[in-house]
């Protein structure tokens, strides 16, 4: 099933993301975690890919597991780094054999230790370069990322936003957007798309944060902000690791309620691999009556 077909339907729809696990203990961890968030009927879930490709046969094996033997729906990461086109079609042959119809197109992160992002000979350099080498070759639906406070690497939102735009006019189905903690961003950014001309459903992405350090690394990787005043309440949480998971599950609550009440087509979220928090929140959605 085509992931742009559950937004058309004009339900709520909810998805998980996670990454492929490195060992057969880890992997055993990420399927019992799949098998716990099952339950709550996501629509679909999605596989990350690694920095310059590193888990290229781990995203489509994974991916391809869970239709085969959770009879979920799941979308296949796939990005520029490190790839030739050649080599994409490659990865496009691994996928349609696996029956893998739905891919997430991302320029990708520069691989650790390089500086800026530099092309493979004969790859792309940019995300809607391999969103038209997608559309071009094969039937995918095709979800990109949207950023509500902009690319780390593009301090100009409107010419951002035009990036965006560029994605959507080459063939992808879906947008949804990098973690944010403000949901006046989101909205912002939601109307500056349409005044666009952006017609297609634009996901709201939540990361309910379990470790701060964690959370001021990924924020400083892609350009989001933590509000002063979560901030305050986390720090003053200390090493309490269980009160900081607690605050952001209660934040993170909070804002997909909002988001939801408002309008939203959906919740993306960014599970890290782990269902307890999402799991509270999905269940607090549920008992509002928001999902």
């Amino acid at each position: 099933m085509r992931i742009s077909e559950c937004y058309a339907k004009g339900t709520r729809t909810f998805s998980f993301e996670f990454f492929p696990p490195n060992t057969e203990e880890e992997q055993n961890a990420l399927f019992a975690t799949i098998a716990d968030l099952r339950r709550l009927g996501p629509s679909f879930v999605s596989v990350t890919y690694g920095a310059g490709g590193s888990t290229r046969e781990r995203t489509i094996e994974l991916t391809g597991r869970i239709r085969d033997e959770l009879h979920l729906e799941a979308a296949a990461h796939l990005t520029c780094v490190g790839h030739s086109r050649a080599e994409l079609d490659e990865i496009i042959s691994g996928l349609l054999s696996r029956g893998v119809e739905n891919v997430v197109a991302l320029r990708g992160d520069p691989p650790k230790g390089q500086a800026t992002f530099v092309p493979a000979p004969d790859g792309y350099r940019n995300a809607y370069q391999l969103v038209r080498h997608l559309r071009e070759r094969n039937s995918f639906c095709i979800a990109v990322a949207g950023y509500p406070e902009g690319h780390p690497e593009c301090p100009d939102l409107d010419q951002d936003l035009d990036h965006l735009k560029l994605k959507v006019d080459q063939g992808a189905d879906v947008v949804i957007t990098q973690l944010f903690f403000q949901n006046a961003d989101y909205f912002r950014f939601v109307g500056r798309a349409r005044a666009k001309g952006l017609t297609v459903p634009i996901v709201p992405g939540v990361m309910p944060i379990r470790n701060l350090a964690q959370i001021k690394r990924f924020t400083k990787m892609c350009g989001a902000t933590i509000p002063v005043h979560l901030l305050a309440k986390l720090e003053a949480a200390g090493a309490d690791a269980d009160a900081v998971e607690r605050i952001g599950t209660d934040y993170a609550t909070e804002q997909c309620a909002e988001l939801l009440r408002r309008g939203a087509p959906g919740i993306h979220f960014y599970t890290l691999n782990r269902s307890h928090a999402t799991v509270t929140i999905f269940e607090r959605l549920r008992a509002g009556g928001l999902t």
